[in-house]
């Protein structure tokens, strides 16, 4: 009787393929599962896929960060193994310190500024010297004259309109 159950587990792996095997879970809830590498009924090789199920959320509902960075990268095959409950952990309590430290220096920054504004230091925006085409003196004017005005260096364009010829 063995005999006929691994034939028909063969026949169901070939026809549907294996079953995900679960990998694990997130402190979101989110769980992740791993279809392994398996060949169809017709030989053909299916390569191993990665999904997560997430608690709901509906695919057409998904933001970004809903899913922890390290996940992402399993489910993207940047790495190859899951995460684990720590890595996670320590990743977003790394986080939340760069966050804080942002939000100090930018509380520095602009503590510095308003001091600078009281002595009368502030710096207004710096010019900038236009290259390239944009700069041309003639760019886009509707001027057309019908003889060339200028060489292959130093060429503006709309600046030569060929003459009509009108028999």
């Amino acid at each position: 009787m063995s005999g006929v159950w691994r034939f028909l587990r063969l026949l169901k792996q070939r026809v549907i393929g294996p079953g995900s095997e679960y990998v694990g879970i997130d402190h979101f809830g989110n769980k992740y599962y791993r279809i392994p590498q398996h060949k169809t009924w017709a030989g053909q090789n299916i390569k191993e896929r990665r999904i997560v199920i997430a608690v709901n959320v509906k695919e057409y509902q998904y933001e970004s960060g809903a899913i922890p960075t390290q996940w992402e990268a399993w489910l993207k095959k940047r790495r190859n193994n899951p995460p684990t409950l720590e890595e996670c952990i320590q990743s977003n309590n790394y986080r939340k310190e760069m966050k804080a430290k942002v939000e100090d220096l930018g509380e520095k920054s602009r503590l510095l500024q308003a001091k600078d504004r009281e002595e009368g230091l502030e710096v207004g925006p710096l010019q900038t010297q236009i290259k390239g085409h944009a700069s041309a003196s003639n760019y886009r004017k509707p001027e057309h004259s019908e003889d060339p005005v200028s060489t292959a260096n130093t060429f503006q364009p709309g600046a030569w309109m060929p003459p009509n010829r009108e028999k």
